[in-house]
């Protein structure tokens, strides 16, 4: 599958339209007449690899990340720190989820779970 469609009338891009008579989907030009029947129901696919390292990195910024709930009833056992970010998340060969902690402090960063 392509990543995009183009009108073979004027070049420019297909969009996806549904043809609701016949119940199926199109790509149709938005400059001309133009649209083709399309070959698969699939629209937009979005393939995500990641590096060890990468994945690593996410954990570290959990601090930073301003849509993760926060706490002042926690602190940190390291540093002392008033502050945490925690959430929930499956732990390694366990059942169930885990709630995460991690210090606010920026010199600190301990994580640990509950």
């Amino acid at each position: 599958m392509s990543t995009m469609k183009f009108c073979r009338e004027c070049n420019n891009i297909l969009y996806p339209k549904e043809d609701k008579q016949k119940k199926n989907l199109l790509f149709a030009c938005r400059n001309c007449d133009y649209q083709e029947v399309a070959d698969s129901f699939c629209v937009y696919r979005n393939e995500v690899h990641h590096t060890v390292g990468e994945r690593t990195q996410i954990l570290q910024d959990v601090a930073n990340d301003p849509t993760l709930p926060r706490t002042k009833d926690v602190r940190c056992v390291k540093c002392n720190h008033p502050e945490a970010v925690f959430f929930q998340a499956a732990s390694r060969g366990e059942e169930g989820m885990t709630l995460f902690f991690v210090c606010c402090n920026p010199s600190c960063g301990y994580r640990w779970r509950d």
